[in-house]
């Protein structure tokens, strides 16, 4: 019988990837980038959340995923409005070239 795979597996993969995510949205000038970065962190929390519940039998971390999810929907949806906007206003996505307010 193949037995599954270790709790800590999973939760080694989230923080890999939760880690990337952050390098990603430190050191990466490009807006679109680090819209990935931040939807790649909110995945390995995903992860964490349902790898936790189903080891410890619980709904919690299913229905806490389902919400982490709603949000990045929501902010996937405004943020690309926003990125869009100043793609269009700036013809640029350079973090350095859109962080000033003016014209």
């Amino acid at each position: 019988m193949p037995t599954s795979v270790p709790l800590n597996w999973y939760l080694i993969l989230s923080a890999i990837l939760f880690g990337l995510g952050i390098a990603g949205f430190v050191f990466r000038r490009n807006i679109i980038t680090v819209f990935m970065s931040i939807e790649l962190m909110l995945n390995a929390v995903n992860l964490s959340f349902i790898s936790f519940s189903y080891q410890l039998r619980h709904v919690d971390g299913h229905i806490f995923s389902f919400f982490v999810m709603v949000v990045a929907a929501a902010e996937a949806a405004v943020g690309l409005a926003i990125i869009l906007t100043v793609f269009k206003n700036r013809a640029t996505l350079a973090i350095d070239d859109v962080s000033s307010m003016k014209n």
